[in-house]
């Protein structure tokens, strides 16, 4: 059966106003195409589609676009500068301290205030006779066997939307929504031991958030810890 389909060779103007005129939604359906045609330069008369128009709708949309992800990108980079300022802060903070007390002192009362938290803790499996001070204010002493049940063999554990616990943040429990958990693993011969970070914001810590900063503050605790304690790794 004969058809009457043209080839791209023979098709003339005509040919192509007709079919467009008997598909108007081709170009909604294949935006892309407008890429590739040259707009009249000028108006055309009223009946006339303004192609140029559309393209330089769609490059303000793309335009719009890029400047979204710059401004997304721009603030990522300000809170990761942010973040690195104050872990320096916190590092030297530490080894600032002249004393065991007063790195003590710095990990329960300075970090949280650099680090704009509302908690920080330290809570060790001990009764006390292994570290010295270690019922210092800000140091929570636990059983044997708890931090392995809650860090179930994670280094760095991070919640968002919690209700603070009492064995770690006391009184203060009721206040923390979001915490960060570092395991601080300080010797063989000292018991295990994590530095926890409470904020009343239910989102500040959240799993997915990288852990590369606050990793390496436990890293720099324990180290800090070895020289105080005189102890092997």
């Amino acid at each position: 059966m004969m058809t009457d389909t043209k080839s791209p060779d023979t098709l003339k103007d005509k040919d192509i106003l007709e079919w467009l005129k008997a598909n108007p939604s081709f170009l909604q359906r294949h935006p892309d195409i407008l890429e590739h045609l040259n707009p009249p330069m000028e108006n055309m008369g009223r009946k006339v589609a303004d192609f140029q128009h559309y393209m330089v709708q769609r490059l303000k949309k793309d335009k719009d676009a890029i400047t979204s992800t710059t401004r997304d990108l721009i603030e990522v980079s300000r809170v990761n500068m942010n973040s690195v300022t104050r872990i320096q802060e916190a590092t030297l903070k530490l080894l600032e301290a002249r004393n065991f007390i007063q790195f003590i002192q710095a990990i329960t009362m300075d970090l949280g205030t650099i680090l704009d938290v509302d908690m920080a803790v330290l809570v060790v499996e001990s009764s006390g006779s292994e570290i010295p001070n270690i019922h210092a204010s800000g140091i929570k002493v636990v059983p044997a066997g708890t931090i392995d049940q809650w860090m179930s063999g994670e280094t760095v554990m991070l919640q968002s939307d919690i209700q603070g616990s009492e064995a770690i943040y006391g009184g203060g429990a009721r206040l923390v929504r979001s915490q960060a958990v570092l395991r601080v693993d300080i010797s063989m011969q000292t018991p295990p031991a994590v530095l926890c970070f409470g904020s009343r914001d239910p989102e500040m810590f959240r799993d997915g958030q990288g852990t590369e900063l606050i990793g390496y503050l436990a890293r720099v605790v324990e180290r800090c810890f070895r020289q105080w304690l005189e102890v092997p790794v």
